[in-house]
Parts: structure tokens; sequence; C-alpha cells
């Protein structure tokens, strides 16, 4: 065992996303804003669904988790990512490689399920809402949140059970701005392919029937939208359009990438950055711009702030 740790690298090198110092500094500005507006984002989302009692319901809760989700989502990696534009060599520890991929399936494994619990709230609001009420209790919605982390701790153990113990002794570059299962496990000094391709690719096929499952549920769910022409149709409609775009948005990149793993294209790179960036930060833009309650307690929330700021001012009479 002496001899197997000795062995082993103790640090990868990050390729990043570009050598370019025009483009690195580009990149810099643009990443450090979208991050910024990112947590400042869905900071609000969650700071005003918990503040405002009117959005205390089912589907506002679990949207505030996913928030949650998200500000983790686009930590793991991203200031790290910010951080090496202006580094001459970008290197991770090994026990740091390990610990992104562990929060990146970690937060992936529970979004996949929460984004599931969210699909089943909106359909048991639309097509059973007599019963809404009493299936969606706060019991229920505080289940399948833990149920999400739950599922999602079980699935990243699951990825990194066999990881650990793999040979890492050469080859150390990983070609991305964050450690990945995919690119990690081609560095290790035994042939990982066959087993590699079947423990990666089932997160692919996890991913691709989930989001199946949720394509689904989203046409059920238009369907009887449509057999309904009631008041709340367009707000229905508007909600669960925000959702799919949401999972699509999401699920896209992930399919992509896990069920190919092992074939390298520079699209993997910008799919990367997309599901773990772009995602985080469109979250909060979708669920504002297209849901009013949402809106409304948020511009509440920033004007009542703002009249704060005024009354806690100190005036001064004039000499």
């Amino acid at each position: 065992m002496e001899g197997f740790n000795h062995s082993r690298v103790s640090e990868f090198v990050l390729l990043g996303l570009t050598d370019s110092p025009e483009l690195q500094t580009f990149f810099f500005v643009m990443f450090s804003v979208l991050y910024l507006i990112t947590m400042l984002g869905n900071g609000l989302i969650l700071l005003t669904v918990l503040s405002t009692p009117h959005l205390h319901s089912p589907m506002y809760f679990l949207l505030s988790n996913l928030s949650l989700i998200d500000m983790c989502l686009s930590s793991f990696a991203t200031p790290k990512m910010i951080m090496d534009f202006f580094a001459e060599c970008k290197t991770i520890s090994f026990e740091g490689c390990i610990s992104q991929i562990f929060f990146l399936h970690l937060f992936t494994g529970t979004e996949i399920v929460l984004l599931i619990s969210m699909s089943f709230d909106r359909y048991i609001a639309i097509c059973k809402p007599l019963h809404y009420s009493t299936i969606m209790s706060q019991r229920v919605c505080a289940g399948l949140v833990v149920t999400s982390w739950t599922v999602g701790f079980l699935h990243t153990m699951s990825q990194l059970a066999f990881t650990l113990y793999l040979p890492f002794c050469g080859p150390n570059v990983v070609d991305s701005f964050f450690c990945d299962l995919p690119l990690v496990i081609q560095l290790a000094c035994i042939d990982m392919y066959v087993l590699g391709i079947f423990m990666i690719s089932t997160s692919g096929v996890i991913a691709l029937i989930s989001f199946l499952l949720l394509l689904t549920s989203y046409v059920i769910v238009l369907v009887t939208i449509k057999d309904h022409s009631s008041t709340g149709t367009s707000k229905a409609l508007s909600t669960c359009t925000a959702h799919f775009m949401v999972v699509l948005m999401f699920f896209g990149p992930c399919i992509f990438i896990y069920v190919w793993p092992f074939t390298n294209f520079l699209v993997d790179k910008v799919l990367s950055v997309f599901y773990t960036i772009f995602t985080p930060f469109l979250n909060p833009l979708i669920y504002t711009l297209r849901n009013q309650e949402v809106k409304t307690a948020v511009k509440k929330k920033l004007s009542n702030q703002n009249l704060n700021l005024g009354k806690t001012t100190p005036r001064y009479p004039v000499q």
C-alpha cells in the first residue's frame, strides 16, 4: 500500500478553456460578472421565498431549493477557473480534484431529482387540483428535498467508489477547467475503457431516462391545460414552459457528455460551461421574468430594501 501511495500523482494540470491571453482576459471579466449575478440572483430568490408568506407554497419551496443547488453548482469550480485565468500553471491537488468530482455529481444528482419533484408538483397542481393540498403537504415537500440530497449523495459515492483506488502514476493533464470523471479516469495507469464506459454511461442513461420521464409529464400537463379553458391556463402554461426550459438546459449537456464519455469534442468544454455556469445563471432570470408572483415579490423586496437604506441614511442640517 505504501508503494502504491508513493506512485500516485499529487496534482493534476488543468488546461482550462483557452491559452490565448486576450481570451483569458475576456473570459475573466465575463465569468466574474456571470458568477456574481448568479449568486446574487439565486440568493435573492432564496431570500424572497423565505421572507414572503404568500410564497410559502410547495412550488416556491422547491424553487428556493433549486436556487440553493444552483448556487452550489456554480461554486464548486467557477471561482477556481476565474482565478486560474491569470495563473501560469493551472494545477489542482489530487484531493481537490476528487472533491470537485464529488461535489459535481452530488449537486447534479440532487438537481435531477429536484427537477423531477418540481414536475410532479406541477402535475398534481394541474391534473389533480382538488387533491393538491393533501398530496403536496409540507411533510411530502420536505421528504422530496431530503430524497433529492440523499439520491445525489448516493450517486456521487457510487461514482467515486473505485476512483479513489485507481493508480494515477503518470499522465496528469486534464483537458478542461475542472476535474470530471470521464477525463480523470482516462489518466489511470490501467485500462479502464470497458469499466469506465459502463460506469460513466450509466450516469448518461440515468439522465436520459429522467429527461424522458420529465418530458412525458410535461406533455401530459400541457394536454391537460389545453383541455381546460380557464383564467389560470396562461399562468400554468407560463410556469410549465419555464420549468421545461430549465430541464432542457440542464439535461441536454449532461446527456451529451455522459452518454459518450470517452470522446473528446471541443463542444464538451462549451457544454461543461453551459450546465455549470450558464444554467445556474439563467434559472433566476427564467423564473423571475416568466413568473409574475416571484417578479412582484422580488420588486417589493428590493423597494423595501431601498426604503430601509433611505431611512437609515443620516441627515445633517445645512449649516
